[in-house]
């Protein structure tokens, strides 16, 4: 079977059970205290590879970017365009769901007067009401020596707090280097880092942009950021599933 048509085969019952026994339990903790969730085992093997094997394709994408371009650092990305891949398509609304509570719990914390729906399809209405029709799942392509820059993928007024990276390639025998790093800017004290130990398949969730923490004198916002360490040998491929569509 070629790699296009097994993305597009998916059953979509694999795909639930995956989500279905990730510990959302724990995730939620985690993302509470560091920002960030392994969820791992979202995607098999042969649907990393299928899905790296994509990327040669430009029929699947809306848009191509260069990162050193842009001042984003080395490497290149494509945007997906509509109608997603199958696999895309099923994976992007079960993750939204599992994460729409930790989004409505953290935005009441921090005193942010937004609310999410607990449909996908309904919060992409939202989003293409405001004129953000554009799709932002992406595949990212990293070769030796490739970086990404510190980020946050915002893309409009209508943002969702949290996103899923899934890593299609492993880590030891693809590549070497290219570590998922976040940093949390917090009031007043130094910047802390995260390096995320990914492997195939694992999916690692994270905050958009800030989350809420408690303090001593109540609950304050932290400043999130995300990018990937450079890339020592070999090539690397990365699948985000970015919940808000973009301008």
């Amino acid at each position: 079977m070629k790699p296009n048509a097994r993305i597009h085969a998916v059953p979509s019952s694999d795909l639930a059970g995956r989500v279905a026994v990730i510990d959302w339990e724990q995730a939620e903790r985690d993302l509470d205290a560091q920002g960030c969730a392994m969820l791992k085992g979202l995607l098999a093997p042969d649907e990393c590879r299928a899905l790296a094997a994509v990327y040669a394709d430009d029929a699947h994408f809306r848009s191509r970017i260069v990162m050193s371009r842009h001042g984003f650092g080395r490497g290149e990305y494509k945007y997906f365009s509509y109608p997603l891949p199958d696999l895309i398509a099923e994976l992007r609304p079960k993750l939204y769901e599992r994460l729409s509570g930790v989004a409505n719990r953290w935005n009441k914390a921090m005193g942010i007067d937004i609310s999410y729906p607990k449909s996908h399809a309904a919060f992409l209405r939202r989003c293409h009401d405001a004129g953000q029709g554009k799709p932002t799942p992406l595949l990212l392509q990293y070769h030796e020596g490739d970086y990404n820059c510190l980020h946050q993928d915002l893309y409009g007024e209508h943002v969702f707090p949290l996103q899923v990276a899934i890593l299609l390639s492993e880590p030891g025998r693809d590549f070497e280097g290219g570590e998922f790093v976040l940093t949390e800017q917090r009031p007043r004290m130094q910047s802390r880092a995260e390096v995320v130990p990914v492997r195939q398949g694992d999916g690692v969730a994270f905050a958009v942009h800030h989350r809420p923490v408690a303090g001593t004198r109540g609950t304050y916002r932290v400043n999130l950021r995300h990018g990937v360490s450079r890339l020592r040998s070999g090539r690397r491929h990365t699948l985000g599933v970015i919940f808000h569509d973009a301008k």
